[in-house]
């Protein structure tokens, strides 16, 4: 199995007020192509912190992270940035898109800024149609955003995150915004992009989500203080509460 994330010895240091907060420290791990891995830990231990700084948003203090074979802290600036618009997907807690624009419109950006295929502006609209079909929100392609709901706007984020074809997509607190059905709709929508072969990487509190993932990494004070598999084969509920017994164990 291709490894498309190695992180090794990643430490992300932020000077405040003149002094010294190290937020990551000597991480360590893996995730491999079609993979499903949640980030868990309490607050203020570093976990939006390691999402962002392993997919290029924010640069490393020290430690190495390959993208796909390639060291991302060795890219500059432009290459990085056309890193993350060609071949990762993000999703977050706030749903950011333009306002000026339609929710089609906003799923289509990336991919007309995008160099990584010669598609004509026709050919990604259809693209990004088929997407939205999937996922139930097509009646929408034509709305402004702020005339759709929480969970429909989450959806076209994912829409939007999947429209470079990216080899990961990072999603931090994608249900954090919303409610339980929405969120269970968006989660659904999100492990059916990974059963069907997309890459994941989540940060999430919420153990309903992380038991849909294959597996968990437990993160504390900026360390990875314990990893659990998850038994995809066992039922949902069975995967929640064997999960939380070894939160627990945890101290979380």
């Amino acid at each position: 199995m291709n490894t498309v994330l190695n992180v090794k010895d990643l430490c992300k240091t932020y000077i405040t007020n003149k002094r010294q907060n190290n937020v990551l420290k000597n991480v360590n791990f893996k995730v491999n192509e079609g993979e499903m891995v949640a980030i868990m830990g309490p607050s203020g231990s570093g976990k939006s912190t390691l999402l962002y700084t392993v997919s290029g948003m924010d640069r490393m203090t020290a430690g190495e992270v390959e993208f796909c074979g390639k060291n991302i802290e060795k890219l500059n600036d432009n290459d990085l940035a056309k890193l993350r618009l060609d071949d990762m997907g993000f999703i977050f807690q706030q749903m950011y898109m333009l306002k000026n624009l339609t929710v089609l419109d906003n799923i289509i950006l990336p991919a007309v800024k995008s160099t990584k295929t010669k598609e004509s502006r026709a050919e990604i609209t259809e693209r990004a149609l088929k997407l939205m079909k999937k996922l139930g929100i097509e009646d929408i392609a034509n709305n402004d955003i702020n005339e759709v709901s929480g969970g429909q706007l989450q959806r076209a984020c994912i829409c939007r995150s999947m429209i470079n074809n990216p080899a990961v997509i990072f999603a931090d607190e994608p249900t954090g915004a919303l409610n339980r059905t929405s969120s269970d709709e968006v989660m659904e929508e999100i492990s059916k992009l990974n059963r069907e072969g997309t890459t994941i990487m989540l940060v999430t509190h919420d153990a309903k989500v992380a038991a849909k993932c294959s597996r968990v990494l437990f993160i504390v004070d900026g360390n990875i203080k314990g990893e659990y598999n998850v038994d995809v084969n066992a039922t949902l509920r069975d995967r929640e509460r064997a999960l939380n017994n070894w939160l627990m164990e945890m101290g979380f």
